[in-house]
């Protein structure tokens, strides 16, 4: 049976410090419609959103960090490990600072919050990645791949080696999503530390705020200042908990067999990236094989546009009233081409968003209330185009609802060539009447 998408039941909050800054931050979850993802939200920003992808990290020593924009948000891979742990798919979370709360470090705080929310089902499917081709990436000799699994569930495999260190030593644990209890087994692991590099850390004005009884701090002899061990073999446990944070950054579960040895956030996030490239082409192929939900003869009934300014060929996925994925075929043929350039011809990038744009309006037009009415472009915000696009190419489009409201509506479009994204926009529509047109 297939999965359903998930989100919590109600609002949970919690405060903390951060664990590298030591700034008092506020977090509100919040439920999230199907296929809206995770979604950091900051408050102190008026309301300037991350999104939790993996396109979006900004390379940091020893933790994630995302950025969009203007907003950053620090420290996620322990409160998307929560969630993953508990197979929630959409949720905004609210912070009103740069770094969310690290508790003990581990994600114990999170599983706490959200398991007390609760967990509702929606009536949408819940897409994975099917790991059908072995991935590896490796630097030195920490390595982390990823596996075809015979079981539809996740296993994370990761050996630490601190062979140098006898308090730690070289240990190996296997999680399988499908047997273990993550809110037990994984989530109290806490971060560590050796006492050799707080003293670089101190140095370096991070965690000063901290003490030996805040965080798992080890030297040979095991853990200092009072601290125990909440499992023999805790290290290990959170370097899986990390992990599993990371991948989630990927935006679905993944199914498979993730074997890892002494990697660390860098390497898990270059694993995610190469493993959107494997789940984009599944996605591509899947659309490619499925049926027209609305031809080009449909979508000239839907649209005002007509020729030359109608840029989607054909719709491929509506899902309700919150995602919609297009077709736009690029041929010499298109009459931009004569002057843009006649030498070289790319299409202009304002029409790559212009397509992106209409398969959001279209995609606004299918809720019943919008229903004889027009959506009018009214801004685009976080406009980037990241590759060139040519004679012969296929443009994928995809447009996914952020929220609609009466009057406006808010989404968030993309558009892939192959497995690579040509283009990306927040779009805002103002919705009219079609005789104010």
């Amino acid at each position: 049976m297939q999965q359903k998408q998930q989100t919590i039941a109600k609002p949970a909050q919690l405060t903390g410090r951060g664990l590298f800054t030591g700034q008092e931050v506020s977090v509100t979850f919040l439920p999230a419609p199907a296929d809206y993802g995770i979604v950091f939200s900051r408050k102190d920003l008026n309301g300037e959103e991350v999104p939790a992808r993996i396109d979006n990290v900004i390379q940091q020593d020893r933790r994630t960090m995302l950025q969009q924009g203007n907003a950053t948000v620090m420290t996620t891979e322990h409160v998307l490990s929560a969630l993953s742990g508990l197979s929630i798919d959409n949720c905004i979370i609210e912070i009103d600072a740069a770094e969310l709360p690290g508790g003990d470090g581990s994600a114990k705080i999170f599983t706490d919050v959200l398991i007390e929310a609760g967990i509702t089902t929606s009536e949408a499917p819940r897409r994975q990645l099917i790991i059908d081709t072995p991935v590896s990436v490796s630097d030195g000799d920490a390595v982390v791949a990823a596996v075809p699994h015979d079981k539809p569930t996740l296993q994370v495999v990761y050996e630490l080696d601190y062979d140098e260190h006898k308090a730690i030593g070289r240990q190996l644990r296997v999680f399988d999503f499908a047997h273990g209890d993550y809110a037990t087994q994984v989530a109290p692991a806490r971060t560590f530390v050796l006492e050799a590099e707080v003293r670089q850390l101190r140095a370096a004005g991070i965690g000063k705020h901290l003490t030996p009884s805040d965080i798992l701090v080890i030297n040979h002899d095991g853990p200092i200042g009072g601290n125990n061990y909440r499992f023999d073999d805790e290290p290990v446990r959170h370097k899986i908990l990390d992990l599993i944070g990371d991948l989630y950054l990927l935006g679905v579960p993944i199914q498979g067999r993730i074997v890892a040895y002494k990697s660390g956030h860098a390497l898990n996030h270059e694993l995610c990236r190469a493993l959107l490239k494997q789940y984009r082409e599944q996605r591509r192929q899947q659309l490619t094989q499925s049926h027209r939900v609305l031809d080009i003869r449909q979508l000239a009934r839907i649209l005002p546009h007509r020729y030359p300014m109608l840029l989607v060929d054909r719709v491929l996925e509506i899902e309700g009233s919150t995602r919609a994925v297009g077709i736009k075929n690029v041929t010499i043929n298109e009459p931009f081409f004569q002057g843009h350039y006649p030498g070289t011809p790319i299409m202009p990038g304002v029409l790559i968003v212009e397509a992106m744009a209409q398969l959001a309006g279209l995609l606004v037009g299918q809720e019943l209330e919008h229903t004889g009415r027009l959506a009018v472009l009214l801004s685009m915000d976080r406009v980037k185009l990241r590759r060139p696009v040519t004679p012969g190419d296929q443009l994928i489009l995809e447009a996914k609802t952020i929220r609609v409201r009466r009057q406006l509506a808010h989404m968030m479009c993309t558009a892939y060539v192959g497995d690579d994204v040509a283009a990306e926009a927040e779009i805002k529509f103002m919705l009219i009447d079609d005789e104010e047109a």
